[in-house]
Parts: structure tokens; C-alpha cells; sequence
């Protein structure tokens, strides 16, 4: 017992370190798919939601997440109490069935929650204000998060109801995507996306890092899905690993040949956010997917990654990376998956459709409340001049590349 006990741990250690490379995934894709003038700026958010997660996560979020809900709680709201403290069996097998020790519980949850507004960090690329960014973070990694993770795995009511988020399609991805998709509105579109009317290209200044990033992404999800086993299980992880990776090679594909008949070009940037549809898509039930079942998720995410590009731009909305399509849509496609092709007869699509509204109704909530108080009161939105000249100049004072400087709008 002792031997397996260690093993399943390792294995979580091990994922748990692949989720934080994670965090280097999104900060090249992000600086990517923008461009140079705005590189720190985007650099440094991705530093400072990993650091002040991790701590926020220790200070409250671990233990509202994780409240331990009484019976005849509602099962809505609990809180632990400030910082944490390892139970008596916490670092025996007697904790989480063998699994992992109580300590690296805490750790591998905490990478995950500073993912949520990582993904807010990409959709308001090059024209928010550093502060209001870093206030976002603070409130919405503090506390909203915790508590739309305790809802389904800290045994809140949609637990209790029966919802299915095995790795977070909604819990992680579409949390943030809904934060993102409300950011975006309040902040406005970059100065010249839209000329009369019609979207416009704003090329990234690195594709090649941006690929980068997506495969560092890829590798990371092997920890996201596989460390949400909660155990080395062979059979489970091997599953889990398969379904994830195939869903991403499909969404790639698909998303290439739709763009490809839509747009009569091979447009890698539409391949990458595919790649990744796919894996938001599959994340909700990876370990209750045939392999067949997961080509379909991840393909059907892929298409859906090209139509919705076109429709956020179609309403005017300016995500320079792709955020509300791979996160939001794909995540509330990947959760309504788990009730139509999930081999567990007990999840539903009405009570997936259920908990995706009430995520819905909660996150688009509490981050209108945040974004809308900080525009009214600090402001959200550098001004026309920071714009033009680069949030890297006037928030921080640096140039990421002082040697390779090229003239950009």
C-alpha cells in the first residue's frame, strides 16, 4: 500500500508541475498573438496571477473550495477558515483513498486557479490598465473562483444535483471565458480593429512563439486531465491521456479545413486555437469518453473554434487571442458533451445544461460588478496615446526587445 500510495502521489506531483508549465503556454501564446510594443505588459500579468494566486489560494480560496459543506447546507457558500492546515491523515493513504498527501491536494488545485484569469489576461491584450487588471485578479482569483469550484468539486449543489466537470471545461475554462467575454465588451475594441465597420487584421508579432506556446499548452493538459484522475490508475490515466490528446489533434484539423473552405487559406493561427478547442472540449469528461466519442468532441470544437471567431467579430467584440471562443465555447460545448456521449448513463444533458447556466448567471455577475465599478471609478482603459506607443513604455517603463525595435501602430 505504502509503494502505491507514493506512486499515485508522485504521479500528482508530476502533474501538478506540467499544469504551472501551463502558465509559460499561455504567456507565449499571448505575447505571440500580439504585439511587441505590448509584450511585458503581457508578461507581467501572467507572473503576477500565478503569484498572487498561489497566495490567495492559501490565504481563502483552498478552503472556501473546499469547505467541507454540512448536510443541510445549501451547499451554495462555505468557508474553511484563513490559511490551511494538513489533517491528521493528510500525509497517510488514509487521505483521498491513497491518492496523494494533503499538501499536494492544495498545490495541484492552486495551479488551477490561477488559470481562470489567465485567460482574461489574453481577451484584454493591449488596452487595459495594469492596475484595474491586477485588482480584477485579486477578486476574481480570491473569491469568485473558490466558490464556483466549491458548486461542483468541493460537493456543493451541483454536485449534488449530478453535474459532470471532470478537469474544468466550465469550472476552469468557461469561468474565465465568461469574465472574458464581459471584459471585453466594457473595454472596447483596439483602436483600428474595426474601420468602417469591418474587422481588421492586427497581426501577432511572433507566430512561432505562439506555436510554441499551444504545444507547451498540449503538453501541460497531459497533468490538467491526467493529474484530475486524482491517482496514477493506469487504466483510468492511460484513457484520460488518449481521449485528451486525440480530441486535440481533431479540433486541430477540423479547425484548419473549415477555415481553409471558409477563408481559402491554411491559417496556423486558426490551427492553434483549434488544437486547443479540442482540449477545452474533451477536458469536461475525458475519463468518460471512448476514443471515438473524443474525435467527435474535439472536432466539433474545432469547427466551432472558426465559427465563433467570425461571430465575436461580427458583433464588434476585440479578443486579440481567441479566449471566448476556446474557453467559453468550447468549454460550454465540451460540458454539454458529458450528457450526450458520456458512457456513465447517469449524466444528463439537462442537468449539464443546468449547471452551465448557473455558472453562466454567476461569473457574468460578478465580473460585470468588478469591471464595471473599476471603469467607473480607476478606469479600465489606458488612454489613445498609451495605446498607440505600447502599454510596455508607459505602465512599465521597458521595451522587451531594446535592440530589435520595429516601427508598429
Amino acid at each position: 500500500m505504502d509503494a502505491i500510495f507514493t506512486a499515485n502521489n508522485v504521479w500528482m506531483m508530476i502533474c501538478t508541475a506540467l499544469v504551472f508549465f501551463m502558465h509559460t503556454g499561455f504567456a507565449f501564446l499571448e505575447i505571440g498573438l500580439t504585439r511587441q510594443k505590448n509584450t511585458i505588459n503581457i508578461l507581467f500579468k501572467n507572473i503576477f496571477i500565478i503569484t498572487v494566486g498561489l497566495l490567495l489560494y492559501y490565504l481563502v480560496g483552498f478552503n472556501m473550495m473546499y469547505p467541507g459543506f454540512a448536510e443541510d447546507s445549501s451547499g451554495f457558500f462555505g468557508f474553511a477558515g484563513f490559511f490551511i492546515d494538513a489533517p491528521a491523515n493528510g500525509m497517510t493513504p488514509e487521505y483521498a483513498d491513497g491518492g496523494y498527501t494533503w499538501w499536494t491536494d492544495f498545490l495541484f488545485q492552486g495551479m488551477f486557479a490561477a488559470t481562470a484569469a489567465t485567460i482574461v489576461s489574453g481577451a484584454v491584450a493591449e488596452r487595459m490598465k495594469i492596475g484595474a487588471f491586477m485588482i480584477f485578479v485579486v477578486i476574481y482569483v480570491g473569491l469568485v473562483y473558490p466558490i464556483a469550484g466549491s458548486w461542483k468539486w468541493g460537493g456543493g449543489f451541483l454536485d449534488a444535483m449530478g453535474f459532470y466537470d471532470f478537469a474544468g471545461s466550465t469550472l476552469v475554462h468557461s469561468v474565465g471565458g465568461w469574465a472574458a467575454l464581459v471584459a471585453v465588451y466594457l473595454l472596447g475594441a483596439r483602436i483600428g480593429k474595426f474601420k468602417e465597420g469591418k474587422p481588421q487584421a492586427i497581426p501577432g508579432h511572433n507566430i512561432p512563439l505562439a506555436t510554441a506556446g499551444v504545444l507547451i499548452l498540449w503538453l501541460g493538459w497531459f497533468g490538467f486531465n491526467g493529474g484530475s484522475v486524482l491517482s496514477a490508475d493506469p487504466e483510468l490515466t492511460s484513457l484520460t491521456l488518449v481521449t485528451t490528446c486525440l480530441a486535440a489533434a481533431a479540433g486541430g484539423v477540423v479547425a484548419m479545413v473549415v477555415s481553409f473552405v471558409m477563408y481559402k487559406n491554411l491559417d496556423l493561427t486558426m490551427f492553434l486555437n483549434g488544437i486547443l478547442g479540442g482540449l477545452v472540449g474533451i477536458t469536461a469528461g475525458a475519463d468518460v469518453m471512448t476514443p471515438e466519442s473524443a474525435l467527435v468532441i474535439g472536432g466539433i470544437a474545432g469547427a466551432l473554434i472558426v465559427f465563433a471567431v467570425a461571430f465575436v467579430d461580427a458583433i464588434k467584440l476585440d479578443d486579440p487571442v481567441g479566449a471566448i471562443a476556446v474557453h467559453l465555447i468550447c468549454g460550454i460545448w465540451g460540458t454539454l458533451a458529458v450528457g450526450i456521449f458520456s458512457t456513465n448513463p447517469e449524466h444528463t444533458f439537462l442537468i449539464q445544461l443546468t449547471g452551465v447556466a448557473c455558472y453562466a448567471v454567476f461569473c457574468i455577475s460578478t465580473s460585470f460588478i468588478i469591471f464595471f465599478v473599476l471603469k467607473k471609478t480607476l478606469g479600465i482603459r489606458v488612454s489613445e496615446k498609451e495605446e498607440i506607443e505600447g502599454l510596455d513604455a508607459h505602465e512599465h517603463g521597458m521595451d522587451a526587445y531594446p535592440d530589435f525595435r520595429l516601427n508598429e501602430n
